[in-house]
């Protein structure tokens, strides 16, 4: 499936959406977080907009990519719906309503593989600035 540009008129049927989901990345690209994706739902899904998905290395730094990710929605204005995995850092789930974010472990990544089971969903290409900035700048 092709990439969506976000700045592309009419990219997203949501935007708002569009932005919490890539403020979710940028989020969680200044935790190391890796293979980053954020997949548009909109045409599939009745149960949300975006997928942000990605990858920690250990239990900890699942934690902090989350940690982050809730914090920088918090700050924004955004409201948790819920939160699951915290606690074990194997696979962190956070929904925002039109966003979805999956962190995990990559063994955990690759055994419930994602992107395989929606790879009909469009993927958006996350701008390149996001990997040379900190979050800070969204405060």
């Amino acid at each position: 499936m092709d990439e969506l540009n976000p700045s592309t008129p009419g990219a997203a049927t949501n935007p708002e959406g569009l932005q919490k989901a890539l403020l979710c990345a940028q989020a969680a690209i200044d935790k190391k977080g890796e293979n980053v994706k954020v997949l548009d739902l909109s045409e599939l899904s009745g149960f949300t907009d975006y997928f942000m998905i990605c990858s920690g290395t250990s239990d900890r730094q699942v934690q902090a990519i989350g940690e982050a990710v809730s914090n920088v929605m918090d700050v924004q204005g955004y409201e948790l719906l819920s939160a699951e995995g915290f606690q074990d850092g194997r696979w962190v789930l956070m929904d925002f309503g039109d966003v979805i974010v999956h962190v995990f472990l990559d063994a955990l990544r690759d055994y419930y593989d994602l992107e395989n089971l929606w790879k009909d969903a469009p993927k958006v290409r996350i701008p390149p600035e996001f990997y040379g900035q900190g979050a800070s700048h969204l405060n």
